[in-house]
């Protein structure tokens, strides 16, 4: 049973935090070009990405953003604005941990999160600012239901954890 389905079940609040961690490989910037024609070699030719003065080809900035979809959609947040800040490349093999941490939330569940991205080096590759609607209480109520059903809407993979 996901952890962040289970606390937003119980109810969000402000200072509630969220963290998820992936390793982001070439097959996931592959699936994401054909996705998103993002074709640019920098993501797939080292002369390229050498000449961008990067080491090695680099993940699609927005692949590794996604990360904070998985929490929002755990969560069941509906997203009405997202602002990324690009701070440092992700190679391919890089494990990034992402951390999303409500700091608004009112009375019509109107919420705001900021959202970091740390590579095993503890570096911040993304900082984030996204704002959108939370579950209330009827949602909460279904998210519920949906949990006792053995919860067929979630096919989250990824080691989460609440902080």
């Amino acid at each position: 049973m996901s952890s962040i389905r289970q606390k937003t079940i119980a109810g969000l609040k402000r200072g509630d935090s969220f963290t998820v961690s992936r390793t982001f490989t070439e097959r996931d910037a592959t699936a994401f070009a054909d996705i998103g024609r993002d074709d640019n070699p920098v993501h797939f030719d080292l002369r390229f990405a050498k000449a961008k003065n990067f080491h090695g080809p680099i993940c699609q900035g927005l692949l590794v953003a996604s990360l904070l979809t998985e929490i929002g959609g755990q969560i069941g947040w509906l997203a009405s604005g997202m602002n990324f800040r690009f701070k440092k490349p992700v190679y391919f093999g890089d494990i990034i941990e992402c951390q999303f941490t409500i700091t608004e939330l009112d009375d019509s569940n109107r919420a705001k999160a900021e959202v970091l991205f740390k590579n095993q080096r503890d570096e911040t590759v993304i900082e984030a600012c996204v704002t959108g609607i939370a579950p209330g209480l009827p949602e909460r109520r279904v998210m519920e239901l949906i949990m006792t059903e053995g919860d067929p809407t979630n096919k989250s993979r990824s080691g989460e954890r609440p902080s």
